[in-house]
C-alpha cells in the first residue's frame, strides 16, 4: 500500500517553569492509505501530543526536539514540521483534518451547526455561501443527521452528543481530507452511539479510501475498528502490529495489562488487576490494595437483604420538564424525563441503573437526592416521605444521602484546595468540633482513597483525572452516609484507572456497609458492580432483575441492543 503519513525519530520536550518534561521520546510509525491505524495509551501516554503535533496544533511551550513528519501527496512530499504558519493552514482541514474528543467544546455555541460547517467550506474552496449550504445539507444527510435541514439551524446545545460528534465529523470531511484523526471520539459516549459513530468512520472511511488515525485509550474500540495498532507508555512506542497478532499474542506487559484491566475480562466480584500487576511498575497512582491480605481479612461480608424494609421505596414518580411554553409563559407541552417508575432499594445493595443518554437516569438519581423536585409520586427514605420533610430535616437526611458526579473537575471549587473541599461538608454538618480534628478526619479519608495527607493543600487542577474521582468519593463518604449515588463516575477514565476507581469502591462499601445506585451507560461495568440492575427507556423501567439475568438472559429488546454495542476483544 501507499505511505500517506511518516513520523521519523519525533522528540517532543514541554518548557515549563519547573523545568523541561520530555513528551515524545523517539517516536516512529506510518500509516498507509486506505488504512485506520490506532493509537492506545493511557492519559498521559503521549497519544494526544503526537496527533496534535502533525498539524502543529501543540501550545507555544511545546520544544520539537528532533523528527520529521513526513506527509506524502501525489506530486510529492512534505516535512510537516518545517512548514510555516500560512503553509500549515493550508493542510489543516485541506488535506488533514482532526475530530477532537469533547465536541461541546470545539463547537462554538454561538453559531449553529450548519453556519460552522459552512464556514469551514467557504474558507477552504472557491464556493459561494448558499453553495456552500447546499453542501452542509449533503455532508448532515452523509453522516446520517435526522432531518439535516433543521440540524442546519440548530446550535449545539440543542443536539445530543452522538448528534454533535456527527457535526464534527461532517466539520472534519467537508474539505475531503487525505487523513482523518480522531481523538478520543467516542469518549464517554453511549454504548450504542458509540458503535453508531465507529461504524460510521469506518464506513466513511472504506468509501473515501482515506487514511485515519484513531486515538484511543480502550483496546476494546480497537478491535472493532482498527487495521494496525500502535501501544504508546511514557512518549514510547511499546508495542505495534496488526491488530489481531497484538490481540492473540500481546508481547508487552503494559498492552497485556491494558487488556485484561477490562471488566468484560473478569467474573463478577473478582477483583481487578492494574497495570502495575502487570509492569511492575507505577504509573501516575498507586495500586489499590490488590495485595493486602490483612486489609481484606478486616472487611465483614455483606449481604443484601430483600425480604425486609427497603432503604428507599420509590412510587409511582414523574418528573416531567416544561417542553414548550407560549409567549405568556404558559407551559404548553412536558418532557417526561420520569414517567411513573417504581422500584425499591435495599439496604447494603449495589443497584445498577442503565440506560442512554436522556432516558432519564441522571435525572432519577437527583430526584432521590431532592436536587431535582418531583412532579408527582412518592420517595420514602426509611420509611418516611422525603417531600414532607421540612429544610432542616432535609438538611439532616443529606448527610446520609451523597452522591459522586460523572465529572469531578466541575464538581470541584478550582478555588478550594482539595482538603477544604472535602472538610466543607463536616464544617456545614457540625461534625467534629475543631479545625485539628476536621483535618485529621480528611486525611484519614485521603488515606482510605490512596491519597497522601500532603494532597490536602493542593488545588484539583494538580490531580489527574482518576485522582480527582477519588478526592469526590472521599468527600462524598466524608458524613458517612448510607447511600450513595455514583453518576458515570467512571465513563470517561482509563480503562486501568476505571480498574482502580471500580476495585476501590467495592472496597469501601464492604468496609463501611453503605447502599450505592451505581449510574452507567456501560452494561458491562454495571453487570461487574451491580448486585441488582434497572435498564431506564425513555423515562420508564423496562427491565429489572439480578445482575447476571439481565446480562446473559436480557428479556427486552433495549437490553439486547445495549449488550450488543459493548465492544469485545
Amino acid at each position: 500500500m501507499q505511505t500517506l503519513l511518516q513520523i521519523k525519530d519525533l522528540s517532543i520536550d514541554f518548557i515549563t517553569e519547573n523545568g523541561v518534561i520530555p513528551a515524545i521520546k523517539d517516536l516512529s510509525l506510518s500509516i498507509d492509505r486506505g488504512e485506520i491505524l490506532a493509537i492506545v495509551g493511557e492519559s498521559g501516554s503521549g497519544k494526544s501530543v503526537t496527533a496534535l503535533s502533525i498539524l502543529q496544533l501543540l501550545p507555544p511551550t511545546a520544544n520539537y526536539k528532533s523528527g520529521e513528519i513526513i506527509f506524502f501527496e501525489n506530486n510529492g512530499h512534505t516535512n510537516l514540521l518545517s512548514q510555516s504558519f500560512k503553509q500549515i493552514q493550508q493542510v489543516r482541514g485541506n488535506k488533514i483534518a482532526i475530530i477532537f474528543q469533547e465536541p461541546m467544546t470545539s463547537l462554538n455555541p454561538v453559531f449553529s451547526c450548519g453556519e460552522q460547517v459552512t464556514e469551514t467550506i467557504v474558507a477552504n474552496k472557491k464556493i459561494s455561501r448558499a453553495q456552500a449550504k447546499e453542501l452542509t445539507i449533503r455532508l448532515f444527510e452523509k453522516v446520517k443527521l435526522p432531518h439535516a435541514s433543521d440540524i442546519y439551524h440548530r446550535f449545539p446545545h440543542q443536539l445530543s452528543g452522538g448528534q454533535k460528534q456527527r457535526v464534527m465529523i461532517a466539520i472534519a470531511l467537508s474539505c475531503n481530507p487525505s487523513l482523518l484523526i480522531c481523538d478520543e471520539p467516542t469518549t464517554a459516549l453511549d454504548v450504542t452511539v458509540q458503535k453508531s459513530i465507529l461504524e460510521l468512520i469506518k464506513e466513511i472511511q472504506q468509501a473515501e479510501k482515506i487514511g485515519v488515525i484513531f486515538i484511543t485509550h480502550d483496546l476494546g474500540l480497537v478491535a472493532e475498528i482498527a487495521d494496525r495498532a500502535v501501544v504508546m507508555l511514557k512518549g514510547k512506542i511499546v508495542e505495534q502490529g496488526n491488530v489481531n497478532v497484538i490481540f492473540n499474542k500481546p508481547q508487552h506487559p503494559y498492552t497485556k495489562a491494558l487488556m485484561n484491566c477490562r471488566p468484560t475480562m473478569h467474573k463478577k466480584g473478582e477483583r481487578l488487576p492494574v497495570v502495575s500487576d502487570f509492569t511492575g511498575v507505577e504509573i501516575d497512582y498507586k495500586e489499590l490494595r490488590s495485595g493486602d491480605e490483612q486489609y481484606k481479612s478486616k472487611i465483614p461480608n455483606q449481604s443484601v437483604n430483600q425480604s425486609g424494609i427497603p432503604l428507599i421505596r420509590v412510587q409511582d414518580l414523574s418528573v416531567w420538564f416544561p417542553a414548550r411554553k407560549n409567549f405568556l409563559g404558559k407551559i404548553l407541552t412536558n418532557t417526561k424525563a420520569i414517567d411513573e417508575i417504581s422500584f425499591e432499594v435495599y439496604k447494603g445493595e449495589t443497584l445498577g441503573l442503565v440506560g442512554e443518554s436522556g432516558c432519564g437516569k441522571t435525572t432519577l438519581g437527583r430526584t432521590l437526592l431532592r436536587l431535582v423536585q418531583p412532579t408527582s409520586g412518592k420517595i420514602l427514605f426509611e420509611g418516611k416521605d422525603m417531600a414532607e420533610f421540612d429544610s432542616g430535616e432535609l438538611k439532616r437526611m443529606r448527610k446520609n444521602i451523597q452522591i459522586v458526579f460523572q465529572d469531578p473537575y466541575s464538581s470541584l471549587n478550582p478555588r478550594l484546595t482539595i482538603g477544604s473541599a472535602i472538610e466543607e461538608p463536616l464544617i456545614v454538618h457540625k461534625i467534629l468540633s475543631s479545625a485539628k480534628e476536621r483535618r485529621e478526619k480528611v486525611e484519614e479519608l485521603l488515606g482510605d482513597v490512596d491519597l497522601k495527607p500532603e494532597h490536602f493543600e493542593r488545588y484539583p487542577h494538580e490531580f489527574s483525572g482518576g485522582q480527582r474521582q477519588r478526592i469526590v468519593i472521599a468527600r462524598a463518604l466524608a458524613l458517612n452516609p448510607s447511600f450513595i449515588v455514583c453518576d458515570e463516575s467512571v465513563s470517561a477514565l482509563d480503562v486501568s484507572v476505571q480498574s482502580q476507581i471500580l476495585n476501590l469502591l467495592t472496597d469501601l462499601k464492604k468496609q463501611l456497609g453503605f447502599t450505592v445506585i451505581f449510574i452507567s451507560h456501560d452494561l458491562s461495568v454495571v453487570h461487574y458492580l451491580s448486585d441488582r440492575i434497572m435498564v431506564m427507556h425513555k423515562g420508564k423501567i423496562v427491565e429489572t432483575g439480578t445482575a447476571e439475568e439481565i446480562y446473559f438472559h436480557p428479556q427486552k429488546d433495549y437490553t439486547k441492543k445495549l449488550i450488543a454495542a459493548i465492544p469485545t476483544i
